[in-house]
This record gives C-alpha cells, structure tokens and sequence, in this order.
C-alpha cells in the first residue's frame, strides 16, 4: 500500500502543478461552469481518450495529459458540488488551491480505504478499462443529475467523482511508470 500511496502523490503533483499554472493564467475562471457542465468536460475528455486508444489523433497532446485533466475536472467537480456555482469568479488563487489540495486529501482517503479492501487489484488492470470505468461513472452522474441529485440506493455525485479521479490517478500512474 506504501507504494502506491507514494505513487499516488506523485501522480497527484504533477496534476497540481498544471492546476496551479492554469489558474495563474485564468484564475478560477471554472467557478462559473455549473456541475452538469464539468460532468460533460470530464466525458469530453474520457471520450478522447478513448479515441486516441483506438487510433491515431489528429492533435498529438496525447493520453496522460488527458487524464491529469481528468483528476483536475474531477477536484474542481467536487469543489463545485460543495460551494456552488457562481456568475464571476469569487476566490482566490490561493483559495482555489486550498480547496484543490482539501479534497485531494479527501481522494487520497477513499484511495486508502479501497486500497486496503481490493489490494493493488488495479495495478493488473488495461489502461482503457480505466477509461471505461470512467465512462461508465459519468453516465452514472448524468443520471444521477437527471434525477436532480437523488438516488435510491447509490452513490452520490460526489462519490463517483472520487472514484473517477482514483482511475484517472491508476492510469497516469501507469503511463508515467
């Protein structure tokens, strides 16, 4: 578990340090979009993925970059979730990192958790599953948002960003090995 609890704040550093050059260049210009809008920039981004996995891009920004995008989105979701919306941007740079690096402690707890009850299970794993899994959580969310929030039985919104951010996190692992 060591191992890739370190490999998880690797991983998670250099998706930080995009996050951080980016709002150095916009601000926290993201706290406008609305949750249903990251929800469809993270399957914009999972889709292309599957694209590149497929063939050959037209744009070679290539697939790792994809997935720290995926774990940003994914961090800004959550973000979202919780203080809402907004018509202008209303914090900080250093706020924004501030709430970035609080549900990164967040993930890494849930990373923790499931790490002890499926072992390293992931570490078997294609590279694509995890873009299918990915996909497979975003259409759980579009449901979810469907129904204005509520579910029966499952997880919430939340939960399955957090799930989303763990594959992300596996596949740049991977990529980055």
């Amino acid at each position: 578990m060591a191992d890739t609890l370190l490999q998880f704040d690797e991983a998670l550093g250099l998706c930080r340090k995009i996050f951080v050059d980016k709002l150095k260049d916009y601000g926290a210009s993201w706290r406008i979009m609305r949750p249903r809008s990251i929800t469809d920039q993270l399957y914009i981004k999972a889709k292309r993925i599957r694209t590149l996995e497929e063939g050959t891009a037209m744009v070679d920004e290539g697939i790792t970059g994809e997935f720290m995008a995926i774990v940003n989105y994914g961090l800004m979701g959550l973000i979202q979730l919780s203080k809402g919306y907004v018509d202008q941007v209303d914090i900080s740079v250093s706020e924004a990192i501030s709430l970035y690096d609080g549900y990164v402690i967040e993930v890494r707890s849930l990373l923790e958790a499931k790490t002890h009850d499926y072992g390293d299970a992931w570490r078997g794993m294609r590279v694509n599953s995890y873009t299918d899994f990915i996909l497979t959580k975003l259409q759980r969310i579009k449901e979810i948002e469907g129904n204005g929030g509520v579910t029966t039985v499952s997880e919430g919104i939340d939960s399955n960003y957090m799930d989303i951010i763990n594959y992300a996190v596996f596949a740049v692992i991977k990529l980055t090995e």
